[in-house]
């Protein structure tokens, strides 16, 4: 049977089964047959080894799937672009629909932030690569000033950059993703900061023996991982936020974020680390820094654990059974 034969006639099964009683209106069967179909497209990965966007995607799905009446389609760009073009291309509307970043003034000026971090600011929590035959390269770096005497790798049009710069840190920018795990190897820079979340998924990418992950430091700076979409896609914004609402009050948000991160935060060892707390200037006013259930540690150290040396992290998991 040809596909549009077997769509009419499951249909046409469908419609019978309402007419006759068998099958109820709103049924999950019924209400995907006659929900809209929408496609929205997503910036496709740069390198086609990263698949760091795997969570931004369940959680993406997540939030879409609360809204009734609509199944959306989720599907990459045909290109990869590096995250200064997907940001422009998605502010010109040229093939792309959403995609997410961390935020700054100038990209909540040109896009349309959906203001939940989707990261739940773990992005400014900073763990660092280095060579392995430098694993102890860090162990001295007990305050911003030794800190300083160091260069760190950072991709060139990244926020990061700029907010590590702002500091006095010596920072190499690169153009490329892949280039900078290759140039740390060969000692071109000290260290690579990474968020907590991504540094051992991306690791695991790299060559055996020539990376590790540092042990001795933590970098935090308050920040935040937004979807943006174009301005005037108002609609589409308030989809995506009454999705991740709705996901944060009934736990599936925390869930998704556990089942991801759970182990990799434990891992981490955050509270046995050094930590050196930097500002972030880029960070908009409007950032909801207030909302405390978004936050896994509250930004800017505003815990009264959270002080410059050792750290208490902060969780805003439910305690609740995640399936």
């Amino acid at each position: 049977m040809r596909p549009l034969h077997r769509l009419l006639a499951a249909f046409l099964g469908l419609l019978m089964g309402v007419i006759f009683g068998t099958l109820p209106l709103h049924s999950p069967a019924w209400a995907q047959a006659s929900a809209k179909r929408v496609s929205l497209v997503y910036p496709r990965p740069e390198s086609e080894r990263d698949t760091r966007n795997s969570y931004v995607l369940d959680l993406l799905r997540l939030a879409l799937s609360k809204q009734s009446g609509t199944l959306y389609q989720l599907e990459p760009a045909s290109t990869a672009m590096t995250q200064l073009r997907v940001l422009k291309e998605l502010e010109l509307g040229r093939g792309l629909d959403i995609a997410w970043s961390m935020t700054s003034a100038a990209r909540e000026e040109a896009l349309l932030p959906i203001r939940i971090p989707i990261d739940k600011g773990l992005l400014g929590l900073r763990v660092a690569l280095v060579a392995s035959d430098r694993p102890k390269v860090l162990a001295s770096a007990q305050n911003l000033q030794s800190l300083q005497a160091l260069v760190a790798g950072q991709g060139q049009d990244w926020p990061d950059t700029q907010i590590l710069r702002n500091s006095g840190i010596n920072v190499s920018g690169v153009g490329s993703y892949e280039a900078l795990f290759r140039m740390l190897a060969l000692h071109r820079f000290d260290y690579f900061p990474r968020s907590v979340l991504e540094v051992w998924q991306e690791l695991d990418l790299q060559p055996q023996g020539q990376l590790v992950v540092d042990k001795h430091l933590l970098i935090h700076y308050p920040t935040a991982l937004y979807f943006f979409v174009r301005k005037d896609r108002q609609a589409l914004a308030d989809v995506v936020q009454r999705g991740l609402e709705q996901a944060l009050q009934d736990g599936s948000f925390d869930c998704l974020f556990e089942r991801h991160f759970g182990q990799v935060l434990q891992r981490a060892e955050l509270g046995s680390r050094t930590v050196i707390e930097l500002p972030n200037t880029l960070l908009p006013a409007a950032t909801p820094l207030e909302r405390s259930e978004l936050w896994y540690r509250t930004p800017g150290g505003k815990n009264k654990a959270d002080k410059p040396g050792k750290t208490r992290l902060a969780t805003s998991l439910a305690a609740r059974a995640c399936t």
